[in-house]
């Protein structure tokens, strides 16, 4: 990549598994101070022994991002920790899979806080430290929010909020050293896909209309995505939403 971070700093959301672990370890080897954020403790504790001898600082930050008083605190602990900011990514994510009809409501409130919500207001507390540092968010979409996706309603309207969030955003500090932009990935696995379980009552062949024909996207790969767009290697990206999807939205 020929990026380095040595003596920056990384928050990285859903760091506990999947992704969120990938991508703590990418910046971890680039030389990057973590911290790593998550609502599952233990998982954070596997992370956090991963990178034992990776000769980073890292900092164990448990929370439920659905709180919005977490987001604000996870990036203020972050710059208590290291003094500084230079990239927020914005992995974290939950999926609940439901006949629209009868999806309950604290499942589509927390779909909306933890996937949309939660990523503004990580970046709104972000944003002051990341100008100063000409740092970088990531957000982390979803192939799902350029497709219709049946039994996913709630989760594809909050990843399509997400990147055009990342646009607006984006265009509001287009004169100012910050970048912003989003991955879309398509199914990996991890473990939203693990824990994937459809209504008893689902047509198959409406799921296997965006399943993919090359089968599910490796984790690395989109990691590595995300960690050049958090360095100065992806200078020229802004406002964009790379789509890493194994061609499920190609057509």
């Amino acid at each position: 990549m020929g990026a380095s971070m040595v003596g920056e700093a990384a928050l990285v959301t859903g760091a506990a598994s999947g992704l969120g672990r990938a991508t703590a370890l990418k910046l971890a080897a680039l030389g990057a101070n973590l911290c790593l954020v998550d609502l599952n403790a233990e998982g954070l504790a596997e992370t956090q022994a991963l990178l034992s001898d990776s000769g980073v600082e890292v900092l164990f930050h448990p929370a439920d991002l659905a709180d919005p008083a977490a987001c604000s605190e996870a990036v203020a602990a972050t710059v208590a920790q290291f003094g500084r900011l230079d990239a927020l990514c914005n992995v974290a994510g939950l999926i609940y899979v439901a006949n629209s009809h009868e999806m309950p409501l604290d499942q589509l409130n927390r779909t909306i806080a933890v996937n949309l919500v939660a990523p503004f207001l990580l970046s709104q507390a972000a944003i002051p430290h990341l100008l100063k540092t000409n740092g970088a968010i990531v957000n982390v979409a979803s192939s799902a929010a350029f497709i219709g996706q049946a039994y996913t309603a709630a989760y594809s309207a909050a990843k399509a909020g997400l990147v055009q969030m990342t646009k607006a955003m984006a265009m509001e500090y287009v004169r100012q050293p910050i970048r912003i932009n989003a991955v879309a990935p398509g199914g990996m696995m991890t473990n939203i896909a693990l824990n994937f379980r459809l209504p008893e009552d689902a047509e198959v062949d409406l799921v296997k209309r965006y399943s993919g024909l090359r089968g599910l996207v490796e984790v690395e790969d989109v990691a590595d995505m995300i960690a050049l767009l958090a360095t100065d290697a992806g200078r020229g990206y802004h406002g964009s939403c790379v789509t890493i999807d194994a061609g499920i939205t190609a057509g």
